[in-house]
């Protein structure tokens, strides 16, 4: 058995909760990122109404980002128990509401958001396409809180490695001693900097400094998938994989090519319109 110098390597050490009230009852980090998302995505979208960036007002923002909490929580879930633990799923159906217990899968995600937007899109007669495009501006912070709550958890880790920067995850291996736990990727805080603030940087440019979004609804939605099935791919190739491969690929990677193909279909296909035609649906 390998043992490993611990002064050379960070030891994770993170408490998922940052108060716990008993046993597994407590306000967790996972939560507060996604509640942190959520509300980044909400006062940005305030923002770009008073900024004449868009004409869905506040209040039908806030609504919005109510319906996405549902979808995406319910996306999530489902998708991470029928497309990476289908086994939990078929014995502990129950399991699917524990939210608390963590566990959720971005790809399927996407699907809930995309209901989502579908529903508010016809209920509210606001353009799908320009919807899309708001929602993906924002998204990327939600990322962001996300994969750093899942570096917290000790969550997801990287492939084993032996980089100046690589963390020893003591979850990896919790029968082990602390010594013999090999160092890993700390692949969480790669997505977090790729899915959230490398995105974000660019979604946020493209919205800021030019007229796609009034231009050609729904392009900038199709520039938002590709780019993250990019960032993904990249990223799974530091993350261990937490499923069976397909094909000989992580799930992750698997996934993401079913998101640039509808990132290429949304870019070919996003409709010319000009700005006053936007919130037609």
């Amino acid at each position: 058995m390998v043992t490993y110098h611990l002064f050379a390597y960070f030891v994770h050490h993170f408490d998922p909760f940052l108060i716990r009230f008993n046993g597994n009852f407590g306000i967790r980090y996972y939560g507060l990122a996604y509640f942190s998302g959520f509300i980044a995505s909400a006062l940005l979208l305030r923002h770009y109404y008073f900024a004449r960036k868009t004409w869905v007002d506040p209040n039908d923002s806030l609504d919005l980002i109510f319906a996405l909490v549902v979808g995406v929580i319910v996306g999530g879930r489902l998708g991470y128990f029928l497309l990476y633990d289908t086994d939990i799923f078929w014995d502990d159906p129950l399991a699917i509401f524990r939210v608390w217990e963590g566990g959720m899968a971005s790809h399927s995600g996407f699907v809930g958001v995309c209901l989502v937007l579908v529903w508010f899109s016809w209920h509210r007669h606001i353009s799908f396409f320009h919807l899309g495009d708001l929602v993906t501006t924002s998204a990327p912070a939600g990322f962001f809180f996300g994969r750093i709550a899942n570096f917290i958890n000790g969550e997801l880790c990287g492939k084993i490695s032996t980089v100046p920067w690589a963390v020893i995850f003591q979850n990896s291996a919790p029968n082990r001693a602390l010594s013999q736990i090999p160092p890993r990727h700390p692949s969480q805080l790669y997505e977090a900097g790729l899915e959230g603030v490398a995105l974000f940087i660019y979604m946020q440019m493209r919205f800021w400094r030019s007229d796609v979004t009034a231009r050609q609804p729904g392009r900038l939605a199709g520039e938002f998938l590709v780019i993250y099935a990019i960032v993904r791919i990249i990223s799974e190739r530091f993350r261990e994989p937490d499923a069976t491969l397909i094909l000989g690929l992580s799930r992750g990677t698997f996934y993401s090519f079913f998101l640039v193909e509808a990132g290429i279909l949304l870019i070919i296909f996003a409709p010319a319109k000009i700005r006053e035609q936007i919130l037609k649906g």
